[in-house]
């Protein structure tokens, strides 16, 4: 059974920077495309970050030039560098393989305030 952990979550102001890890169990890590996922209050969960297995990378238009999702295989973990966050990146952010396929985890919360 997968099981993902999310931290780095938190609350700061517009134009600031977070950095979010997801540590992977359980799985062969290294084979699947990851993804960070979010969740703000009443909106579907949507996906905004990819990375293959390979490198390379796909974002959501509204994260461009803003997001970077990264990964480390050897320690079984995903990332994703936010920075210039605005009040609308506020929600619950998961990670997932992309297409998700495990369970979710508890996800980790990013407040943004203007």
């Amino acid at each position: 059974q997968v099981h993902l952990v999310e931290s780095g979550g938190g609350s700061v102001q517009a134009g600031g920077s977070l950095r979010l890890s997801c540590v992977a169990s359980g799985t062969i890590f290294s084979i699947n495309a990851m993804g960070w996922y979010r969740q703000a209050p009443g909106e579907q969960r949507e996906l905004v970050a990819a990375i293959m297995s390979g490198g390379s990378t796909n974002y959501v238009d509204s994260v461009k030039g803003r997001f970077t999702i990264s990964r480390d295989n050897a320690k079984n973990t995903v990332y994703l560098q936010m920075n210039s966050l605005k009040p609308e990146d506020t929600a619950v952010y998961y990670c997932n393989a992309d297409p998700y396929l495990w369970s979710w985890g508890q996800g980790t919360q990013v407040t943004v305030s203007s």
